[in-house]
């Protein structure tokens, strides 16, 4: 338990606690004797003046300590410790909780726990017995079948192709909790409730546009296809929205013009002078006539 009252000959040992520290730091880093803490039975802890600039706020605090029915105090410990003003830095946050989205890149790898809470055990399918085994042949022996000549395939082929299909044959899966992170995920970034969404024409749910996705999450989502609108290829809401519905503003088709036809088997004369044609000029006639006509 420590003591309330310092030892006296730890709490007069001022200059053995000073010459501690100007050894550890050296005589310009130690300032001004700042007080005596008791720590415990004839332990005494003397604080200084921290003048190291980089360290404002901080003080050196020197232990002595002294033994029972012993008149001579020795050094127990030099350290420095931070004050109340005191700049800190900040408190150390496990790498899981500092993780944001976005921040995984190149050549990073981004381990999960073994009890990751998103996380639940798929089918593997190594818990089922081997083919030809003797418990699968004595599944195979329950099955009845209706042609003698037909032999029912083993049970395991029959899970595992089902499981493949279903996406299950995988070690661990989504759990009902990581379906539902990721779907409140998806509905804030393209939900019903954006603003693109609320001035959209129509919802996802009838562009041709959308692409479906498997599994329960597609009752809820798909994903954009359109090149040209805010989400392509992100995952959005059934009841997302945007500008870019394919049956919002159908343009009508432009008209084709007529193929253009061109006739060079016939010929057709073509009047140089229309307002020359009722004149008696004749075609042979010379130039000097013609001026003087």
């Amino acid at each position: 338990m420590r003591s309330r009252t310092p030892d006296r000959l730890c709490a007069e040992a001022v200059e053995l606690a000073r010459q501690a520290a100007v050894e550890a730091v050296g005589a310009e880093a130690v300032g001004a004797h700042l007080g005596v803490q008791a720590e415990g039975e004839r332990v005494v802890t003397h604080s200084f003046e921290c003048r190291d600039a980089a360290y404002r706020g901080w003080h050196w605090a020197v232990t002595v300590a002294r033994a029972a029915r012993a008149k001579n105090v020795t050094v127990d410990e030099t350290v420095l410790l931070p004050g109340q003003d005191a700049v800190l830095a900040p408190q150390w946050v496990p790498w899981s909780e500092r993780l944001r989205p976005g921040d995984l890149g190149p050549g990073d790898l981004l381990p999960t726990g073994a009890d990751d809470l998103r996380l639940e055990p798929g089918w593997t399918g190594e818990d089922e017995p081997a083919p030809n085994s003797v418990a699968a042949l004595a599944e195979e022996d329950d099955l009845v079948v209706s042609d003698s000549h037909v032999q029912p395939a083993p049970a395991r082929a029959r899970i595992g192709a089902v499981a493949e299909e279903l996406g299950l044959g995988r070690p661990r899966v989504l759990s009902r909790m990581g379906l539902h992170l990721a779907a409140d995920r998806w509905e804030t970034a393209y939900g019903p409730q954006t603003p693109m969404a609320q001035s959209a024409p129509a919802n996802c749910n009838s562009c041709g546009f959308l692409v479906p996705i498997g599994g329960s999450l597609g009752q809820a989502f798909g994903v954009c296809g359109n090149e040209f609108g805010p989400a392509d290829g992100q995952v959005v809401s059934l009841g997302y929205g945007c500008g870019g519905h394919s049956e919002a503003a159908v343009l009508p088709a432009p008209p084709v013009p007529a193929e253009l036809i061109l006739d060079e088997l016939v010929v057709e004369p073509l009047q140089l002078h229309p307002d020359r044609s009722s004149g008696s000029v004749e075609p042979d006639a010379p130039a000097e006539e013609l001026g003087h006509s």
